[in-house]
């Protein structure tokens, strides 16, 4: 018998305020691995008593409180096997599933976001893309915050240099950012938090173009119209169409054709007026275009 199944048959028989004064008295002598335990143990018996929002919040603090013991652990830098942290992450995804048979993928989808900002924190940002991921489904709908989520996997992504991945993710946000927006405005322009998302989505997925380069034959129809509204032949023509501020369209425009050129002392010197109009992200995602087409090795990223 294992010793979660040795302290829930303990808690059985225990009056009902046993477990829970337990865990918070293991919890202030900073047990924390042991208080999780409690509190799975604790959710094994909500489980067997048909109480799925009790099962479902005995879940999540012992989910907590193991990663709270993880955490502890690399803060003093001692050898660890991440056996809290795996316990953390079987605790929240059991307590995901729970609140999504519960109907409650509001409450599911915080979750998938705790553990995915934790696990980001911890620099392990394969694992979090899968949790920010599956947050971003289950607020399909509610727009704004489904977009959000996706971001998070965006930056992962570009995080751990997987830039064709970032630039899928970011044309899927512009897509569905465009869709609501303009569904929610009632006019053909997004308001709000939507313009902002499509604004931010159009000059990274540029940049990212323009990092990647992308042979004529493997390029997207979606990739390929928007370079299109770069052209120098779309000058005249501009239209608000991608939604970006007329200065910042003509910079990006100018980086387009500096990348087509090779011409690097414009590139520096545009990089030096889009500087304060970029996110951090986007400053990097110019920097290492501009280092791209310096390096004499550079062949793509």
């Amino acid at each position: 018998m294992t010793l979660v199944e040795t302290v829930a048959a303990q808690l059985r028989s225990a009056p009902l305020w046993r477990p829970g004064q337990l865990a918070k008295e293991l919890k202030q002598q900073d047990c924390l691995q042991y208080a999780g335990f409690c509190n799975l143990a604790m959710a094994r018996c909500e489980q067997t008593l048909f109480n799925a929002p009790g099962e479902a919040m005995a879940l999540t603090e012992a989910a907590r409180l193991f990663l709270q013991a993880e955490k502890d652990i690399h803060c003093l830098h001692c050898p660890s096997f991440e056996e809290h942290l795996q316990a953390s992450i079987n605790c929240f995804s059991f307590a995901i599933k729970v609140y999504i048979e519960l109907n409650q993928p509001v409450m599911a989808a915080s979750l998938c976001l705790e553990l995915g900002n934790a696990l980001q924190e911890m620099n392990k940002l394969g694992e979090a893309v899968v949790y920010f991921q599956r947050a971003a489904e289950l607020q399909y709908q509610v727009p704004i915050e489904c977009l959000l989520s996706l971001g998070y996997v965006a930056s992962c992504k570009l995080m751990t240099r997987d830039y064709d991945g970032a630039l899928a993710v970011f044309t899927e946000m512009q897509l569905l950012a465009q869709e609501k927006g303009l569904h929610t405005s009632g006019s053909g322009t997004p308001i709000g938090a939507f313009l902002d998302v499509i604004v931010r989505c159009e000059v990274s997925r540029v940049l990212l173009l323009m990092l990647l380069q992308p042979p004529p034959q493997k390029l997207l129809p979606e990739h390929a119209q928007t370079l299109e509204k770069y052209d120098w032949e779309a000058f005249d023509s501009h239209s608000h169409a991608n939604y970006l501020p007329e200065g910042m369209f003509l910079l990006l425009q100018s980086v387009v054709m500096a990348c087509q050129e090779k011409d690097n002392e414009s590139l520096k010197v545009l990089q030096v007026e889009l500087w304060p109009l970029l996110t951090p992200e986007q400053n990097h995602l110019l920097h290492l275009l501009l280092e791209e087409m310096i390096s004499p090795w550079g062949q793509g990223v």
